[in-house]
């Protein structure tokens, strides 16, 4: 008689859509889908692919779109993946992942770690992800399962992308080259995330205004007459000539910039010589340079052609010898967070974790090539957040912690994810309402 009541309950309920029980929150939607979220991480984190060869992750990252009802094109742009979900009219918000990995070895000794071994350069080597771009795709795996799950909470469109060749700058390039925003739309707003070394996880920094630089690889080829060691007086030294270069670029950024510009010369490889007594002929020097305005990028590569021709004038070598700059036109332009939309990531984090956990990320003179999803002629608001991931014993220890492309490297994945899906959530829908 009791069962029958109970049915007959059930079925009025139905009937007349009243409610058993309150609904999950969003935060328990989030906690409970952890688990499925951290076996995921660690299956990537184990099957690392680098820059260009990122077929299996792609596939594995179009498979969770699939399975929660995105439409998904693969194979665009490289191993690139764009997954859209349509949910009645409203903004369209572009999300980014990367998914490549660094050619290097794990150090990490956990019981997950990488032992992957690759071809590379003609050298076998080992592949980890040591920049946190397999936090980056479950924290965009897990802000899509939730979002469809609260679909009823929000209208518009979302389009997710997984981007091949962070790690080489080449991957937005290849995307957008390839008909992104025709194909598949312009986005009203951009975001994306990146794994910090140094905030706790559980915690997120937000920047406003120039947040990463332009960053740019030169080359400076150095000329010389060569001679024996013992007969200097035979040569003009590239060596000599190309030290002093090193030395004089150092300059730049101390007496040629405002003291309030910022900028970093650095000449990250000399490569030069045969043997211990022959001058050579030739020098290569191997320079990155970050730069966030483009007045002072301009200036920068004037002075590093001044500079590099000037010091071989005043070595005496005639004009079919001076020094080689090349500058490549394609680089990865600086980060720019629309500061309005930062002021509503913070505010939507500031409402779901805490506005203690939300902290002012100062700017940085690392490169990320986002950055071009909002600086084409369309120029889509974005932001790029730092998402905290250091464990807690490790933020307590007072030790030095393991930089991005660490061998050294590893976050709380648990808690960092957790934390990522938790804002993302709640910006997005923040977005979704205008």
């Amino acid at each position: 008689m009791r069962y029958t009541l109970f049915l007959v309950f059930l079925l009025s309920c139905t009937a007349f859509k009243m409610p058993i029980g309150d609904p999950p929150t969003k935060a328990e939607i989030i906690k409970e889908d952890i688990p499925y979220l951290v076996d995921f991480y660690k299956n990537r984190h184990q099957n690392p692919e680098i820059s260009l060869r990122e077929k299996e992750t792609a596939t594995a990252l179009a498979k969770e779109l699939k399975s929660i009802g995105f439409e998904v094109t693969e194979n665009f742009g490289g191993y690139g993946i764009v997954g859209i979900f349509k949910n009645g009219e409203g903004p369209q918000i572009l999300y980014r992942t990367d998914m490549d990995a660094l050619p290097m070895p794990e150090k990490t000794e956990l019981p997950y770690a990488s032992t992957k071994k690759i071809e590379y350069n003609g050298l076998t080597t080992g592949a980890m992800h040591s920049c946190g771009h397999d936090v980056h795709m479950t924290t965009w795996v897990g802000t899509a399962r939730a979002m469809v799950k609260m679909k009823d909470q929000w209208k518009g469109t979302l389009m997710l992308i997984g981007q091949p060749a962070e790690e080489i700058g080449a991957g937005a390039r290849m995307m957008l080259n390839n008909g992104l925003y025709e194909k598949f739309g312009v986005p009203d707003f951009a975001l994306a995330l990146h794994s910090s070394p140094t905030i706790a996880a559980g915690q997120i920094g937000v920047g406003k205004g120039w947040t990463m630089a332009n960053t740019e690889s030169l080359d400076i080829e150095v000329y010389g007459i060569g001679a024996h060691g013992a007969s200097p007086h035979m040569s003009i030294d590239p060596v000599v000539i190309a030290s002093m270069i090193v030395m004089d670029l150092q300059t730049i950024v101390s007496r040629s910039l405002k003291p309030i510009e910022d900028a970093v010369v650095t000449v990250g490889a000399i490569k030069g010589g045969t043997k211990h007594n022959i001058i050579p002929d030739q020098v290569n020097l191997q320079l990155t340079v970050r730069t966030y305005k483009e007045e002072v990028r301009q200036l920068v590569h004037k002075r590093i052609r001044e500079i590099s021709r000037g010091i071989a004038i005043a070595a005496g070598l005639p004009e079919d010898k001076m020094p080689k700059v090349t500058i490549p036109e394609d680089f990865t332009p600086a980060n720019y967070n629309k500061p309005e939309m930062a002021e509503k990531i913070i505010a939507a984090a500031g409402n779901s974790i805490g506005a203690d956990n939300v902290l002012d990320a100062e700017p940085q003179m690392v490169g990320e090539d986002y950055a071009m999803y909002g600086q084409t002629e369309h120029k889509v608001p974005s932001v790029l957040y730092w998402l905290g991931t250091v464990p807690d014993e490790r933020m307590k220890s007072g030790k030095d912690l393991p930089g991005l492309h660490s061998p050294f490297y590893y976050p709380d994945p648990s808690k960092s994810i957790e934390t990522g899906v938790t804002v993302n959530v709640q910006a997005m829908m923040d977005l979704m309402k205008g």
